[in-house]
Protein backbone atom coordinates (compact mmCIF):
# COMPACT_ATOMS: atom_id res chain seq x y z
CA UNK A 1 0.00 0.00 0.00
CA UNK A 2 1.24 3.48 -0.87
CA UNK A 3 0.70 5.96 1.75
CA UNK A 4 -0.93 9.81 0.44
CA UNK A 5 -2.31 12.04 2.56
CA UNK A 6 -5.99 13.62 1.83
CA UNK A 7 -6.09 17.09 3.47
CA UNK A 8 -9.42 19.21 3.66
CA UNK A 9 -9.84 22.73 4.31
CA UNK A 10 -12.00 25.30 6.45
CA UNK A 11 -15.55 24.49 7.08
CA UNK A 12 -14.88 21.03 5.85
CA UNK A 13 -16.01 19.44 9.50
CA UNK A 14 -19.44 20.89 8.71
CA UNK A 15 -20.24 18.32 5.54
CA UNK A 16 -23.51 16.95 6.10
CA UNK A 17 -24.76 20.38 8.32
CA UNK A 18 -23.43 23.17 6.08
CA UNK A 19 -25.63 24.17 2.78
CA UNK A 20 -26.50 20.15 2.08
CA UNK A 21 -28.14 21.51 -1.25
CA UNK A 22 -24.34 22.79 -2.10
CA UNK A 23 -21.75 20.03 -0.42
CA UNK A 24 -24.35 16.89 0.20
CA UNK A 25 -25.49 15.28 3.34
CA UNK A 26 -22.55 13.10 4.04
CA UNK A 27 -20.49 13.94 7.37
CA UNK A 28 -16.63 14.18 6.90
CA UNK A 29 -16.53 11.09 9.17
CA UNK A 30 -18.38 9.43 6.23
CA UNK A 31 -16.29 10.83 3.42
CA UNK A 32 -13.00 9.52 5.01
CA UNK A 33 -14.21 6.47 5.35
CA UNK A 34 -15.03 5.74 1.77
CA UNK A 35 -11.54 7.54 1.34
CA UNK A 36 -9.74 4.37 3.29
CA UNK A 37 -12.25 2.13 0.82
CA UNK A 38 -12.03 4.09 -2.46
CA UNK A 39 -8.02 4.03 -1.67
CA UNK A 40 -7.64 0.37 -0.79
CA UNK A 41 -9.08 -0.40 -3.90
CA UNK A 42 -6.45 1.77 -5.39
CA UNK A 43 -3.31 0.16 -3.43
CA UNK A 44 -3.70 3.49 -1.84
CA UNK A 45 -3.49 3.97 2.15
CA UNK A 46 -5.23 6.91 2.72
CA UNK A 47 -4.37 9.21 5.84
CA UNK A 48 -7.23 12.09 5.96
CA UNK A 49 -7.08 15.49 8.32
CA UNK A 50 -8.94 18.82 8.40
CA UNK A 51 -8.14 22.13 9.33
CA UNK A 52 -9.58 25.26 9.53
CA UNK A 53 -6.43 26.80 9.73
CA UNK A 54 -4.19 27.64 6.54
CA UNK A 55 -0.94 27.17 8.72
CA UNK A 56 -1.57 23.84 10.10
CA UNK A 57 -2.19 22.84 6.55
CA UNK A 58 0.63 24.56 5.11
CA UNK A 59 2.82 22.87 8.14
CA UNK A 60 0.85 19.48 6.33
CA UNK A 61 1.90 19.81 2.97
CA UNK A 62 5.69 20.74 4.21
CA UNK A 63 5.66 17.82 6.29
CA UNK A 64 4.06 14.91 4.25
CA UNK A 65 7.00 13.33 2.34
CA UNK A 66 9.08 13.43 5.37
CA UNK A 67 6.07 11.54 7.15
CA UNK A 68 6.36 9.00 3.92
CA UNK A 69 3.41 10.11 2.29
CA UNK A 70 4.10 9.73 -2.14
CA UNK A 71 1.02 12.61 -2.80
CA UNK A 72 -1.55 14.47 -2.03
CA UNK A 73 -5.34 15.29 -2.62
CA UNK A 74 -5.87 18.66 -1.42
CA UNK A 75 -9.61 20.22 -1.02
CA UNK A 76 -8.79 23.99 0.09
CA UNK A 77 -11.97 25.08 0.37
CA UNK A 78 -12.31 28.60 0.57
CA UNK A 79 -8.69 29.03 0.91
CA UNK A 80 -8.46 28.21 -2.76
CA UNK A 81 -9.78 31.88 -3.87
CA UNK A 82 -7.23 33.85 -2.40
CA UNK A 83 -4.04 32.19 -0.44
CA UNK A 84 -1.37 32.88 -1.93
CA UNK A 85 0.72 30.98 1.40
CA UNK A 86 -1.29 27.56 0.69
CA UNK A 87 -0.40 28.30 -3.31
CA UNK A 88 3.27 28.71 -2.63
CA UNK A 89 3.31 25.64 0.07
CA UNK A 90 1.61 23.06 -2.37
CA UNK A 91 4.55 24.37 -5.06
CA UNK A 92 7.32 23.28 -2.62
CA UNK A 93 6.41 20.31 -2.11
CA UNK A 94 7.82 17.45 -4.21
CA UNK A 95 5.01 15.25 -4.27
CA UNK A 96 1.96 15.32 -6.99
CA UNK A 97 -0.73 17.30 -5.44
CA UNK A 98 -4.41 16.92 -7.08
CA UNK A 99 -7.22 19.72 -5.71
CA UNK A 100 -10.60 18.54 -5.40
CA UNK A 101 -13.89 20.62 -5.02
CA UNK A 102 -17.31 19.49 -3.99
CA UNK A 103 -19.08 22.33 -5.87
CA UNK A 104 -18.63 23.13 -9.29
CA UNK A 105 -16.76 26.97 -8.75
CA UNK A 106 -16.78 27.73 -12.07
CA UNK A 107 -20.79 28.18 -11.92
CA UNK A 108 -20.39 29.85 -8.31
CA UNK A 109 -20.04 33.50 -7.57
CA UNK A 110 -17.06 35.37 -9.66
CA UNK A 111 -14.86 35.32 -6.69
CA UNK A 112 -15.18 31.60 -5.59
CA UNK A 113 -14.68 30.73 -9.43
CA UNK A 114 -10.95 31.91 -9.50
CA UNK A 115 -8.61 29.18 -8.01
CA UNK A 116 -5.03 30.51 -6.83
CA UNK A 117 -3.95 27.32 -5.44
CA UNK A 118 -4.47 25.43 -8.56
CA UNK A 119 -2.05 26.28 -10.80
CA UNK A 120 0.84 24.79 -8.05
CA UNK A 121 -1.45 21.73 -8.29
CA UNK A 122 -0.93 18.62 -11.07
CA UNK A 123 -4.88 18.65 -11.51
CA UNK A 124 -8.19 19.99 -10.28
CA UNK A 125 -10.86 17.82 -10.02
CA UNK A 126 -14.64 19.96 -9.05
CA UNK A 127 -18.49 19.80 -9.18
CA UNK A 128 -18.64 16.32 -8.89
CA UNK A 129 -19.43 15.87 -4.83
CA UNK A 130 -17.61 13.06 -3.40
CA UNK A 131 -16.74 11.99 -6.36
CA UNK A 132 -14.36 14.79 -6.69
CA UNK A 133 -12.76 13.03 -4.36
CA UNK A 134 -12.49 9.77 -5.51
CA UNK A 135 -11.70 10.69 -9.00
CA UNK A 136 -8.87 12.71 -6.98
CA UNK A 137 -7.41 9.36 -5.77
CA UNK A 138 -7.40 8.05 -8.77
CA UNK A 139 -5.93 10.52 -10.50
CA UNK A 140 -2.80 10.51 -7.87
CA UNK A 141 -2.98 6.83 -8.14
CA UNK A 142 -2.48 7.38 -11.63
CA UNK A 143 0.65 9.68 -11.06
CA UNK A 144 2.48 7.48 -8.57
CA UNK A 145 5.21 4.86 -9.73
CA UNK A 146 4.06 1.29 -9.05
CA UNK A 147 6.05 -0.78 -6.75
Amino acid sequence: MTPVLVLHGPNLNLLGQREPGIYGHQTLAELDARLRTWGLDLGLEVTSRQSNHEGQLIDWLHDAQAEGHAGIVLNPGGLAHGSWSLRDAVAAVALPVIEVHLSNVHAREPGRQVLVTAAACRGVITGLGLTSYRLGLAALADLLPTA
